[in-house]
């Protein structure tokens, strides 16, 4: 069985095809190689020589109808991504994630697939599930500056998080979030339509060796990363106490052959995380001590980007029942496996570039 994995030269990319490599599939991945992901990598990963490659953008009509042809089904990552880029590259986002994943879908209407697996986005949530002081679960959160960093109840007390259940409303604070609701929205309508199945993989904060470094927009692990890497503090927005899902792009890879084979899993929504809450804070020192760096201590700016979320964990019932996901793979065994990795890295800190082109447009409060 043959699988287009689309944005698959990616960090998550590159481990699905190991994955699926693995399960004895033949691989096609589609990607444009763009500077701000691929910039930079000193060695090509080698799993490209084990699967068939096409260079080309997901909006070019002619190149996706080509990747397309022959395949069983589809893997779709192919996006830009970055809640704070996403505010001000507007058009890049919609056009990339929303015309893209159009695109894609338009070229199987002539090509149907088995099924589709979208890469979705906890983002897409805002806010996590709450409690209030009376133990009553809210699901629609706005922050007001008022409340301090945390978000409060009616009465002025502190709502208390809880696991971030697939069900919970959708509240999109970010241009990114807005692009993959409509991704994960268009593969789950249009696709049974035609008679394919589709799969919507909602992803929390995924990090592992791989990580585009120079990126500054990519994952927080791999931003805190580059800034160690050069003898600088990590920079943490408000207070650092934000909670925060992180899983391994092993579990990542998982979750995504699962989504593929599993025959109940169509025209589903399924988290992907951990399941275990993280404060920012706590995972940047745990980050420098793996390194090597203890006396590297984190920068907590105190300040809040426009677009963020205050709290949000994965809820991974859902993804138990019906996929058989168990996440395999924790902080305290990836991030110095991670370390280890980023021993012979090199990174090219964009950080401070990134945090003043978002302040000279006003989306640093």
């Amino acid at each position: 069985m043959r699988i287009l994995v689309t944005g698959g030269a990616g960090f998550i990319g590159r481990h699905l095809n190991r994955a699926l490599l693995a399960e004895g599939y033949e691989v096609r991945i589609l990607d444009c190689f763009i500077e701000q992901v691929h910039g930079g990598a000193a060695v090509p990963d080698p799993v490209l020589n084990s699967v068939e490659v096409i260079n080309g953008d997901i909006r070019d009509e002619e190149v996706v109808s080509r990747a397309v042809r022959g395949v069983d089904k589809v893997v779709h990552l192919a996006a830009e991504v970055g809640v704070g880029q996403s505010m001000y590259e507007i058009d890049r986002y919609v056009s990339v994630n929303d015309l893209g994943t159009a695109i894609l879908l338009k070229a199987l209407l002539a090509h149907p697939v088995q099924r589709i697996v979208v890469a979705s986005s906890m983002s897409i949530y805002g806010e996590g599930l709450y409690r209030d002081s009376h133990g009553r679960l809210v699901e629609e959160i706005t922050r007001r500056p008022t409340d301090g960093w945390s978000p409060r109840d009616t009465v002025g007390v502190p709502l208390t998080p809880l696991p971030t259940p697939e069900w919970k409303r959708p509240s999109l604070s970010s241009v990114y979030a807005i692009t993959k609701y409509t991704q994960e929205r268009l593969c789950l309508n249009v696709a049974p339509a035609y008679g394919m199945e589709a799969v919507a993989l909602r992803m929390f904060n995924v990090f592992g060796a791989g990580q585009a470094l120079s990126n500054p927009y990519t994952g927080v692990l791999a931003i805190f990363a580059a800034r160690i890497l050069n003898g600088e503090a990590p920079m943490i927005f408000e207070d650092g106490q934000q909670q925060r899902d992180f899983v391994h792009v092993d579990d990542i890879a998982r979750a995504f052959v699962l989504a593929l084979e599993v025959p109940g899993a169509a025209g589903g929504v399924f988290n992907v995380g951990s399941g275990v809450r993280s404060s920012v804070e706590q995972v940047a020192r745990l980050l420098a001590d793996s390194m090597g760096r203890p006396d590297i201590q984190p920068e907590i700016i105190g300040k809040a980007r426009l677009g963020d979320i205050r709290h949000c964990f994965a809820d991974l019932s859902h993804s138990r029942e019906i996929l058989g996901f168990e996440p395999r793979r924790t902080l305290a065994d990836g991030v110095p496996e991670l370390a280890e990795w980023l021993a012979g890295q090199t990174a090219t800190d964009r950080v401070i570039v990134a945090k003043n082109e978002l302040v000279a447009r006003g989306l640093v409060v």
